[in-house]
């Protein structure tokens, strides 16, 4: 189900030779202790890829369980001239968790402390505490973490951090990095530094970062109390574009859904294979709409607003009557990764955000993409935000991989001729490196390039990503 990265990212001359693993290894087992430092070679391998993409074994895995075995390892890693790849739950889809070069791949699963203050409603996490944890363990005072990425139950906040993740929500609540207060992360040298939401917002340009900045061992994040009221619709749509300019009138029209998710008909099939919940196999188009608040009048005229609107673009719409009818779409929504990944043997996500009065031309031309070559495609995501996943599925005995990459390259220069951007959530990786120069002028990447030197001027944190020219190692 992945794309094999190996070292070809990376020029040679600007592949250093480094310690043996066995060597670095039992030299940081002895300042860390055996428990969080792997050496054997299957262990290791383990941590070679994220939930897209492969990459190349580490020379070593560290399992830190507290900000100074961040610092000891990075310490370490200064003087024997190894890279740092952060991970967490290995969820990503741009490749920026893989390391393409020998590295010390830190994963911070084992760094889980997590504590509510409910007065000050706000929640203290390491980065391997499970995004729904927060949830559930503010759940008894009344409150909640709204951004929630599909994958909630699995992916970690640090990698939510690192990615700037997004989520059903976050038309109406925004995405991860409007609810981080406070910051705390270890530079390129070992420091520890505290970050709060000021002048020269440094939070701001570490959340997104993807570990090339810092590597992130604590967040403060805002909590919000939980709606007392909640209304689910589905709209089923004979035409994908539809389904944009419906949304784009609800809207319009004054409602603020807290969820506002498409799938075409390819997902709507692919979930009905997975799962069996009696979705439309005929339609063209679902949205799924919560509308949510504290009074019951307001959420329900909301709710008549999107469903006034959908069915003006001839879509018929269902209302849910019970909680369990409710959750049943939303496990839908939530399951078509899983359910997308049985049609075929391999499959690429895109990542795009366009605004959403260019949604349906997008839609169209992407849906016609697919056509013309030849490939698979199917499309869901946070419409409300603009935000679209295309996912195009292959089988590499059929499909060249590099018709696959021709085909994702279009993918990302439509979102980007109607002003849009590569990715709005899943982080630019090594996946979408290369399409950095068309999506930014020369001059913005030059200061890009002069931030991640101030931030680390070695290129120790996670190098190769992001920016599409490679740096040199300087010692």
């Amino acid at each position: 189900m992945t794309l094999n990265l190996g070292k070809k990212h990376l020029p040679s001359s600007h592949r250093p030779t480094y310690p043996q693993p066995a060597r670095t290894a039992q030299e940081l087992q002895a300042r860390l202790g055996r428990e969080k430092v792997l050496l054997e070679l299957a262990q290791r391998r383990n941590y070679s890829y994220d939930g897209i993409a492969m990459g190349v074994t580490p020379a070593v895995v560290v399992l830190p369980t507290s900000t100074a075995d961040v610092v000891e390892t990075v310490r370490f890693a200064n003087q024997v001239g190894l890279p740092i790849v952060a991970r967490g739950a290995a969820s990503g889809l741009s490749g920026g968790a893989v390391p393409i070069q020998e590295s010390i791949v830190m994963s911070f699963t084992r760094m889980t402390g997590l504590h509510i203050d409910p007065q000050a409603r706000i929640a203290t996490v390491q980065p391997g505490v499970v995004t729904l944890q927060i949830s559930e363990l503010a759940k008894p005072y009344g409150l909640w973490y709204p951004p929630d990425p599909a994958s909630f139950r699995t992916s970690t906040i640090g990698g939510n951090l690192a990615e700037n993740a997004g989520g059903p929500m976050c038309f109406k609540k925004g995405v991860t990095g409007d609810y981080v207060v406070e910051l705390e992360f270890v530079d390129f040298a070992g420091q520890v530094h505290r970050l709060r939401r000021e002048a020269y917002d440094l939070v701001g340009l570490l959340v997104g970062s993807e570990g090339t900045l810092g590597l992130i061992t604590e967040a403060k994040l805002r909590l919000e109390p939980i709606p007392r009221y909640t209304r689910t619709l589905m709209a089923i749509f004979n035409e994908v574009g539809r389904a944009a300019e419906a949304v784009s009138e609800a809207i319009a029209a004054g409602a603020v859904p807290s969820k506002l998710e498409f799938m075409d008909n390819g997902c709507i099939n692919a979930v009905e294979d997975y799962l069996k919940l009696g979705l439309p196999r005929e339609a063209a188009a679902i949205l799924l709409v919560d509308t949510d608040g504290d009074d019951p009048q307001i959420v329900e005229e909301e709710l008549a607003w999107v469903a006034e609107a959908c069915q003006k673009h001839g879509a018929t719409v269902r209302l849910a009557q019970t909680m369990a009818e409710s959750e049943a779409l939303w496990k839908a929504r939530r399951s078509i990764s899983p359910a997308i990944g049985a049609i075929k043997p391999k499959r690429m996500n895109e990542d795009i955000a366009v605004p959403r009065s260019s949604l349906p031309e997008v839609m169209r031309s992407i849906e016609a993409l697919g056509q013309a070559y030849g490939l698979r495609v199917v499309q869901f995501g946070h419409i409300g935000d603009g935000n679209l996943h295309p996912n195009v599925l292959y089988d590499p005995k059929v499909d060249p991989e590099e018709k696959v990459w021709e085909l994702l390259h279009e993918i990302a220069r439509v979102a980007l001729r109607h002003g849009g951007v590569l990715s709005g959530e899943h982080g630019i990786g090594i996946m979408k490196r290369d399409f950095m120069s068309e999506a930014v002028d020369p001059e913005t990447l030059e200061a890009l390039r002069k931030v991640k030197a101030a931030f680390d001027p070695r290129n120790r944190l996670n190098p190769g990503k992001v920016l599409p020219e490679a740096h040199s190692f300087t010692d």
